[in-house]
């Protein structure tokens, strides 16, 4: 996505009795968000019937690839994200619980929790049972351990007073002054480093009435601010709190969608503890809450213009569901979202472009990025010519099924088509809005002006209008078998506007009609397409007859690739060396020369292609798509033996070409690489490795794969003799003056 620069903006928004947004601009600048897919970092077997806590905290470890979780009842775990793997685990024994989320002391390399409210542990990586590692008893209940990167520690006791770790920990039984009154306790805290100090926000709740903590260290200055109660409104869900440039903004979601903002100065003049009468806040975000209010979610704020939110319903989905959702809080609009399956917590963190959701037992890992593109790509407006830069237009927030309407009525149909021909003449003043309002035409005139809105649009305002256009075409596709603009589709697609997490439904749709030339180009651009569609694209690629695909328009660049690939000459039978290796002599154990054991290389036996070449270069384009292999394995299971078997085929030509064949890939032409076709063949071999042996047609291929892999183990072993004399040569100083003739001996030992 390509950034704007900014301007000077005037911005009016107003929700009209139709729940329209009205947005009226000169030029403004709007941040783009999206969602990429997500991936599970771990299961919380916990059975949490009643509470509303999945797990209890993710902490930052020592990087953002690097986080500690805690779960809800007895276990520390550190995790590697971008693996998703755990490096370390604890557990504390039966009967104890940890009460609040482990942090990890970045000055000391330290863990810390605290077990039953009043036992504080601390422990290193080396230290493999928790309960054996340094322990201390205080003498009050502990609510938090607040962390921040490079600080020490803070403890926050449930009276409300609070001790550096270090102070704690040298006088454990120290005397805790009591900070609240009786009956208050605290429901919400974190700590923020900013402006070279260090602040403690918490939030109290006695008897229903809120107040907000500002706990200043230097000086020591604890200020009370008192929320706006509302008839009907309960307590806030969530909070969050950010602080910029020298004040910290605190954001807090309420049941029925309002997120509001409060604004604090970071330094204050004043000294000990004072309360004052209300905390000024101004509405930041109202969430659409169909019916009543809701009892859990979260929000988190990412920067300036967004706010990601979970619990509450997407403006388009239907009832029952879940969803993870970025909002613009600028302009009240939804620009990323996703599903989130199982039960919702009033949980979610954000560290280092990554969300993390707890849903059912699961904890996600949700990538994000936020980007700026313009005011008018949001609302689907192009820039027209004739007319001043002061435009007006609307955006509806009601769902797609309300702007698709379903075909069935002949008048309005007619009219529309009559309506879309007259739109196309002039398709200079054509918007989104109005295109999309023309999904029910025919597919002709739709592909057309599908094209001329492409290709008048600057591509800056593509970015939204491209993803809502494969929405609405994608509906309507689904409800009317007879539907599919295909031409539509890919006009979109080389756009480069769009990824899977923006029309998760158009690659299952093009799998689903074989519109493999569309799927190849969605695969070459999608960088985010789900394990599960990889699997299921694989499985229609192989399970079609090569005859069928003869006729398929595919990339150039592929086909000219396999071509090449296909036209080279193959090894001779009398074992030629590439390179200095003899392929058909290291097959035999005793690497006897091919002078005195001629044979016809039995890996040679396959050289010709066993798949068509148009199918041939749609396998090539799954090699190359990214994927997690823990992801993908269970996929593949669901290929049948044929399918596996002809792949593997396909998969041990390439190979040997690129064994036998030096340059076969061509610069400038997309082609897998070697690590990819080995990284395949292990996959499905880990996948199918029981059935293959099984199978009579396949125990020729799989004895020949597994000679050839001894013949390269015996072969990298030679090479590994030599690697140390190799070494010592490359290193040898070389003399500075030179003969004109001069011999010189090199012993290898």
């Amino acid at each position: 996505m390509r950034g704007t620069n900014r301007v000077s903006c005037t911005v009016r928004l107003a929700v009209t009795p139709f729940n329209l947004v009205v947005v009226e601009s000169r030029k403004a600048c709007l941040n783009m968000a999206a969602l990429y897919e997500g991936y599970t970092l771990c299961i919380n077997a916990t059975q949490q019937n009643t509470s509303n806590v999945g797990i209890q905290g993710v902490e930052l470890y020592a990087d953002v690839d690097h986080v500690l979780v805690t779960d809800s009842s007895r276990t520390v775990t550190v995790y590697k994200v971008s693996d998703q793997k755990p490096l370390g685990s604890w557990t504390v024994k039966q009967g104890q619980t940890i009460t609040c989320p482990a942090v990890f002391n970045t000055q000391t390399q330290e863990y810390v929790a605290i077990t039953d409210y009043k036992v504080v542990r601390v422990w290193k990586d080396g230290d493999v049972n928790i309960d054996q590692a340094f322990k201390a008893t205080v003498s009050a209940d502990v609510f938090r351990v607040l962390s921040a990167p490079d600080c020490e520690p803070v403890v926050l006791f449930r009276n409300g007073a609070t001790r550096f770790m270090n102070s704690l920990l040298a006088a454990p039984q120290q005397h805790i002054e009591e900070i609240l009154s009786e009956g208050e306790v605290i429901r919400w805290s974190t700590l923020i480093k900013a402006d070279q100090q260090l602040v403690v926000l918490f939030v109290t709740e006695q008897r229903g009435e809120h107040c907000l903590c500002f706990q200043r260290f230097n000086p020591n200055t604890l200020v009370k601010h008192r929320f706006v109660t509302e008839p009907g409104l309960s307590a806030p869900h969530s909070f969050s709190a950010i602080c910029r440039g020298s004040n910290i903004h605190l954001f807090y979601l309420y049941s029925n969608g309002s997120v509001y903002e409060s604004v604090l100065p970071l330094r204050t003049s004043e000294t000990g503890i004072h309360v004052i009468q209300a905390l000024p806040r101004s509405l930041h975000l109202s969430l659409p809450v169909r019916e009543g209010q809701l009892t859990l979610g979260a929000a988190v704020v990412l920067d300036k213009a967004h706010v990601a939110v979970v619990g509450f319903p997407h403006p388009s989905a239907g009832a029952n569901k879940d969803y993870l959702c970025i909002w613009n809080t600028h302009f009240h609009i939804p620009q990323a979202s996703k599903e989130m399956p199982g039960m919702i917590y009033t949980q979610l963190w954000q560290c280092g472009g990554r969300l993390y959701v707890p849903h059912g037992k699961t904890l996600s890992v949700i990538p994000f990025e936020c980007q700026k593109s313009s005011l008018a790509a949001a609302m689907g407006k192009l820039k027209q010519s004739g007319q001043s830069e002061s435009n007006s237009c609307l955006m509806t927030t009601q769902p797609h099924s309300d702007i698709t309407r379903a075909p069935g009525n002949n008048r309005r149909l007619s009219a529309r088509q009559t309506n879309a021909s007259n739109v196309m003449t002039n398709s200079s003043t054509l918007t989104v809005n109005q295109l999309t309002e023309h999904i029910e035409g025919m597919v002709e005139d739709i592909q057309l002006a599908v094209g001329e809105f492409v290709y008048q649009t600057p591509q800056t305002e593509l970015q939204l209008a491209a993803g809502r256009m494969a929405l609405d075409l994608v509906s309507r596709s689904q409800t009317d078998s007879n539907f599919y603009p295909h031409s539509a589709f890919l006009q979109l697609l080389k756009t480069e506007c769009l990824c899977y997490s923006v029309c998760p439904e158009l690659l299952l749709l093009a799998v689903e009609k074989k519109d493999f030339s569309l799927c190849q180009i969605a695969f070459h651009l999608f960088p985010d397409i789900p394990e599960a569609i990889t699997c299921a694209y694989l499985k229609a690629v192989l399970s079609t007859p090569d005859s069928e695909m003869d006729t398929l328009n595919l990339d150039t660049d592929s086909m000219m690739f396999m071509k090449v690939l296909t036209q080279t000459g193959c090894p001779s039978e009398n074992g030629s060396q590439q390179n200095g290796v003899c392929l058909p002599a290291l097959l035999d154990s005793g690497f006897e020369t091919p002078s005195s054991r001629p044979q016809r290389d039995p890996l040679a036996l396959d050289m010709n292609c066993p798949v068509s070449l148009h199918k041939s270069a749609l396998l090539n384009e799954v090699l190359q798509t990214s994927y997690s292999d823990r992801l993908l394995l269970p996929h593949l299971k669901d290929l049948t033996v044929p399918e596996v078997t002809i792949f593997l085929q396909y998969l041990q030509f390439l190979y040997l070409k690129y064994s036998h064949e030096a340059g076969v890939q061509i610069q400038g032409l997309r082609s897998p690489t070697m690590a990819q076709i080995v990284d395949w063949v292990c996959l499905l071999l880990d996948a199918h490795f029981t059935v293959l042996v099984m199978a009579p047609e396949a125990k020729r291929l799989v004895s020949g794969l597994h000679k050839f892999v001894r013949s390269q183990v015996k072969l990298y072993a030679e090479l590994d003799k030599i690697e140390g004399s190799l070494q010592v040569l490359k290193k040898a100083r070389q003399p500075e003056d030179f003969a004109l003739y001069s011999i010189k001996v090199i012993k290898l030992f």
